[in-house]
């Protein structure tokens, strides 16, 4: 639910939080050196303590793929601050926008497949619903557009009618029809023309989840879990359609937050307060950081499925004239020239928690971390994220034999 941006600043909340209680893993699905795999594991759960330390964040996770596809992954603090359980590397968390990185996956596998056409008009597929014309650009937007966030559609996560009704939204058991999201747009101006411009827009990504629903005749998740999650033995990531997830760590929000929820988003059972199936694709999982690192491992080194798709993966747009070494490509952000060169991912946030999944090209290496809570990261008053995403960076790589 939250678009990619390259800069965040100052301190986040929850400091009062206790001293922070570490727990460790090293998965490894191929041989690594025992002695290097302890160096990366010691400075990994170094540096999320200091993290903790510094900011005062209830837990997190955080995981490294190394290029021979071993997976080292930590965690540090509370899952639970009230019944203080202690994070563990398995404990998941909402990965908000890195879902997108599976529903754009989706797509390319089923442009493979022959069932659509990334330059297929969005009507071909949707344009005889009731609602279609009244969608901003309705007739020219192509899947591919929807795919870049260049198809000029509002977002109506940040629409204030959305974050009004959101206690009614999220309320209700079972499924959630997604069409209700596109209802919050429709009717609306449209941000430009389409092709025009680049706006992120989870409405886009909900409007790909109907379109991977037309063509597959299933749910859009089951299109992903088929294609994905199964074959790829990715077990830790889960449909986050409903409230009551297992082993889901307790987010914490901002007093002041937007969606009027309380600091805790969950009861004392640890069933969430609200229905996470509203995110619907534009996120859609529950993950661990083990998961998703293994998962941006696969994904962005031509591994996530057969034939190749990585060209159509990195065909990317610019995101801003003023910043044009960050573009957008097929449901992953581009960095093409950083520090420790090119690097490719995405970033995930949804009420209560943060996530983060980077891939470093040169180097083969792959981070993502997850934090459960989202006080000064939603409105942009910490530097959490950008500064543990260096760190990490900086770490993995550094650690290399």
């Amino acid at each position: 639910m939250r678009a990619e941006r390259p800069v965040l600043r100052n301190r986040s909340m929850f400091r009062a939080f206790i001293a922070p209680a570490l727990a460790v893993t090293v998965c490894m699905v191929s041989p690594l050196n025992a002695q290097d795999a302890a160096a990366i594991l010691v400075r990994l759960e170094t540096t999320l303590e200091e993290f903790q330390g510094r900011y005062g964040f209830p837990g997190a996770t955080a995981a490294v793929a190394l290029p021979d596809g071993a997976v080292i992954g930590a965690a540090t603090g509370l899952a639970d601050i009230e019944s203080a359980r202690l994070m563990t590397p398995e404990t998941p968390m909402l990965a908000a926008s890195i879902g997108k990185t599976f529903v754009a996956a989706t797509v390319l596998a089923l442009e493979s497949e022959g069932l659509l056409s990334r330059t297929d008009f969005l009507s071909a597929h949707l344009g005889d619903r009731p609602w279609f014309d009244a969608l901003p650009n309705a007739d020219t937007i192509t899947i591919d557009q929807l795919l870049h966030h260049t198809a000029g559609v509002p977002d109506h996560v940040h629409m204030p009618a959305f974050q009004q009704e959101w206690v009614r939204l999220t309320t209700g058991e079972g499924d959630f029809d997604p069409e209700r999201l596109v209802a919050f747009v429709a009717g609306q101006d449209p941000l430009f023309e389409a092709g025009a411009g680049w706006a992120y827009s989870d409405t886009g990504y909900v409007l790909l989840g109907l379109v991977i629903e037309e063509v597959t005749g299933g749910p859009w998740r089951e299109a992903v879990r088929a294609r994905f999650l199964g074959p790829l033995a990715l077990t830790h990531t889960i449909a986050s359609d409903r409230p009551d997830l297992p082993g889901l760590a307790i987010g914490y929000v901002a007093a002041d937050n937007p969606f009027g929820m309380p600091k805790r988003t969950a009861d004392p059972d640890g069933r969430l307060l609200w229905n996470p199936a509203v995110e619907s694709a534009g996120g859609g999982f529950a993950s661990t950081s083990a998961d998703l690192a293994r998962w941006g491992y696969l994904l962005f080194g031509g591994r996530a499925m057969t034939g190749r798709y990585i060209d159509r993966l990195l065909d990317g747009v610019p995101v801003d004239p003023d910043a044009p070494d960050i573009l957008y490509g097929v449901g992953v952000a581009i960095y093409p020239d950083t520090p420790h060169g090119p690097v490719w991912g995405h970033g995930g946030w949804i009420p209560a928690y943060v996530s983060s999944l980077r891939h470093y090209a040169d180097h083969g290496m792959t981070v993502a971390f997850q934090i459960n809570t989202d006080a000064g990261v939603m409105d942009d008053s910490s530097d959490l994220v950008p500064a543990l995403e260096a760190a990490l960076a900086d770490l993995a790589i550094k650690a290399l034999p």
